[in-house]
C-alpha cells in the first residue's frame, strides 16, 4: 500500500511535484490509491468517488532530528499531513512547482544559478558601502553646522583642554596616518582622514559623525592629505607615485601628478596655491605647478628620504625633514632651502642624531616645532640662522619609530602631540609645561588636530584605523 502522507523531509520537492503531475494526467492510475481500510480519524474529501477516494489525515508527529553540540535530539513538530493534487490555475501556472511561502525568520531557497544571474546585474560597490554609515549624496559645502555657527566671528581663543570623548569614527581597514580640520571656518566641522587602506575621506565630526564622502583615487596607501585654502579641493599623496588634488563634492580628481617615487609628504604653497610639493622614498623635492601638471622645480640633497616639509611664513624659504640617522647626519636631519633659487640656505639647524617625523609652524610667532624620535618636540627659530632653543622643549610622550604629528591651537597657545603609547598630549606653548594628557587609544596615536573654532574640541586618530573627537 502506497502512503498518502507527504513528508516534509524529502530529498527533492521538485521530483514529488512531478510524480503529482504524472497522477494527475493518468486518472486511472487513482485505482492503486484505494484503500481498502480507512485510518480511524481520517475524512473522505468531498466530490470524490468511493471508487477512489482521498483521505485527508490528522495532524501527524513528525520527526525532527538535530544536533545540539555533537550529540543527536528528537524533537517532535505538529504539522497536518494531506496529500492533494495540482490544480492548473488561470493563469496557467501550476501552484505545485510555485515556491513555498517563506515561514518567519526562515529565507526562501533560490537555485545557485539565479543567485549568480541577480549578482551579475548589480553594480560593484565599495565594500564600505555596506556599513551602517553610508556616504550622503548631499553637497558638502554648502552645510553650516549648527554647532560651529554660534562661533563664527568671534575670535578663536583657547579655553582649555579636551577631556572627554564625543564620539568614534568608524570606517577605516588600515592606519590612519592624519586626520584636520577644514580651515574655512564656515564648514570646519568637516574632517578629512587619509588611511594605509587606500582611501581618504570626508566626516562630519563636529556634531553627527557621519561619513560625509570616499574617495578611493589612489591604488596605494595615503600618507599625507591637507586642504586647500577655499575648503574646495583636497591635496593627497600616496605610495602610488602619485600626487592628486581632488574636488570635494564630485569626488573627481582635477590633477594627478607621477613622482616616480613614493610620496610620504605634500604641501601647498602659501602665496601660490597653484604650486605644490612632493617628496618622499627619493632624495629629490619636486614642485609642481597644478595648472599645467609639470615640475617646475628640483630640490636635490643627499638623503634617502623626505619624511617631511614646511613652508615657512612668506613662503620664500621652506624646512625639509630626512631619515639621516649616520655619524654626519647632523648636517642633513632638517635643510633649509631657498624656494625661488633652489639652493640650500643652512643645514646646520638640528645637531642631535635623530630624526624628525613632522614638523608644525607656529601661527603667530616666527618660531616652528619638530617632532623627533628623541621622545620631545623640538623648538626653532623660523628666522635665519634658525637656531634651536635648547632651554625649551616639549616632552613627556613617545615616539619609538612612528611617524607621530604634532600641531598647534588656532591661536598659537597650545601644542598637541600624539605619542606611541596612545594618548594625547597637550603642552602650553610658553611655559612648555603639560597641561593634560589623555590615554585616548589603545594603538599608536599618530595625529592630534585641534579644531580651529570650537573651543576645546580635538581629533585624534590611531594606528588600528581609528578616529576619535573629544571635547
Amino acid at each position: 500500500m502506497s502512503s498518502l502522507v507527504a513528508y516534509d523531509d524529502s530529498e527533492d520537492e521538485d521530483e514529488s511535484c512531478d510524480q503529482k503531475e504524472e497522477e494527475q494526467s493518468h486518472p486511472s492510475g487513482l485505482n492503486s490509491f484505494n484503500l481498502k481500510s480507512r485510518p480511524a480519524g481520517s475524512e473522505t474529501v468531498s466530490g470524490q468517488s468511493s471508487s477512489s477516494s482521498l483521505y485527508v489525515y490528522p495532524k501527524t508527529q513528525h520527526w525532527d532530528w538535530e544536533y545540539h553540540g555533537g550529540n543527536e535530539g528528537k524533537h517532535f513538530k505538529d504539522r497536518p499531513a494531506c496529500l492533494t493534487f495540482p490544480k492548473t490555475v488561470a493563469d496557467g501556472s501550476n501552484p505545485a512547482k510555485r515556491r513555498p511561502s517563506s515561514l518567519p525568520g526562515v529565507r526562501p531557497y533560490i537555485p545557485k544559478r539565479q543567485r549568480q544571474s541577480e549578482e551579475a546585474k548589480r553594480p560593484e560597490n565599495h565594500p564600505e558601502q555596506s556599513l551602517e554609515n553610508p556616504t550622503r549624496k548631499g553637497p558638502v559645502l554648502s552645510d553650516v553646522s549648527p554647532k560651529v555657527k554660534p562661533y563664527l566671528g568671534e575670535k578663536s581663543k583657547s579655553s582649555g583642554t579636551p577631556r572627554k570623548l564625543l564620539m568614534s569614527l568608524e570606517g577605516h581597514q588600515g592606519a590612519v596616518n592624519m586626520v584636520q580640520w577644514c580651515p574655512v571656518p564656515h564648514v570646519s566641522h568637516l574632517l578629512l582622514s587619509a588611511s594605509m587602506d587606500k582611501t581618504f575621506k570626508v566626516w562630519d565630526g563636529a556634531e553627527s559623525g557621519r561619513r560625509l564622502r570616499l574617495y578611493t583615487c589612489h591604488s596605494g596607501a595615503v600618507r599625507d592629505a591637507c586642504w586647500t585654502p577655499c575648503g574646495r579641493q583636497l591635496l593627497t599623496g600616496s605610495f602610488d607615485n602619485t600626487a592628486m588634488i581632488t574636488d570635494v563634492e564630485t569626488g573627481q580628481p582635477t590633477v594627478k601628478v607621477d613622482n616616480q617615487f613614493k610620496v610620504m609628504c605634500v604641501v601647498l604653497h602659501p602665496g601660490s596655491p597653484d604650486v605644490f610639493l612632493c617628496g618622499g622614498h627619493s632624495s629629490v623635492v619636486k614642485a609642481w605647478d597644478s595648472r599645467c601638471c609639470k615640475v617646475v622645480k628640483t630640490y636635490k640633497a643627499a638623503v634617502q628620504q623626505t619624511l617631511d616639509i614646511l613652508f615657512l611664513r612668506d613662503g620664500t624659504d621652506f624646512i625639509t625633514s630626512s631619515d639621516c640617522v649616520s655619524r654626519d647626519s647632523a648636517d642633513r636631519t632638517l635643510i633649509a632651502w631657498d624656494y625661488r633659487s633652489t639652493a640650500k640656505i643652512s643645514n646646520q639647524i638640528y645637531h642631535e642624531r635623530y630624526t624628525c617625523p613632522s614638523l608644525a609652524l607656529h601661527p603667530v610667532e616666527d618660531s616652528f616645532v619638530a617632532q623627533t624620535n628623541g621622545n620631545y618636540v623640538a623648538l626653532f627659530s623660523s628666522q635665519t640662522p634658525f637656531k634651536m632653543n635648547k632651554r625649551r622643549r616639549f616632552d613627556g610622550h613617545k615616539v619609538e619609530g612612528y611617524a607621530v604629528r604634532c600641531s598647534f591651537s588656532l591661536d598659537g597657545a597650545i601644542l598637541a602631540s600624539g605619542s606611541s603609547t596612545g594618548s594625547a598630549h597637550f603642552y602650553d606653548y610658553q611655559s612648555t609645561r603639560a597641561l593634560d594628557a589623555i590615554q585616548a587609544h589603545s594603538q599608536p596615536c599618530m595625529c592630534v588636530s585641534p579644531h580651529p573654532v570650537l573651543p576645546a574640541m580635538a581629533a585624534t586618530c590611531d594606528w588600528a584605523g581609528e578616529i576619535k573627537i573629544w571635547h
